[in-house]
């Protein structure tokens, strides 16, 4: 009984081991893709719960574009949500704040507006998931 109890536990866990591995593998993005490929196939893999995928494709959008501003917005914007909801709030704040600073030109009202307002709406919650924390620390130099 308890060597199948043994396999019972031990089949469960290599499934996770190799579906945690596959995760963090390389995407190939084709060369001829369309943006509008690339970012729906990014999406894709972000409804998937598949982060590090998603990243690549909107890296891949971001290099494959670098003179068309509002696909390197759309990149970073991506890339820095997916920061978020991967909670590492430090650095999505920080690339959130480099988005914004796109807007502070003469030419912001060319620039997609949905993007400013989703990354000033992301900010705002992670200043609230900051405030417990903050309200913790002080607690605990007192």
């Amino acid at each position: 009984m308890n060597k199948f109890r043994s396999k019972l536990y031990t089949l469960p866990a290599l499934i996770a081991v190799l579906l945690f591995s596959s995760c963090a593998s390389a995407v190939t993005i084709r060369e001829d893709l369309s943006p509008a490929e690339i970012i729906q196939r990014g999406q894709e893999a972000l409804d998937r719960n598949r982060y590090n995928a998603a990243i690549q494709y909107y890296q891949a959008l971001y290099d494959r574009n670098p003179h068309i501003i509002d696909l390197i917005i759309t990149a970073e914007y991506h890339i820095a949500n997916i920061h978020y909801k991967q909670k590492k709030y430090g650095q999505a704040r920080a690339e959130l704040n480099a988005i914004l600073e796109y807007y502070n030109s003469p030419d912001e009202e060319l620039l997609p507006q949905h993007y400013k307002k989703l990354a000033v709406i992301v900010l705002e919650k992670i200043d609230e998931k900051d405030k417990p924390r903050a309200r913790a620390s002080r607690r605990n130099n007192r």
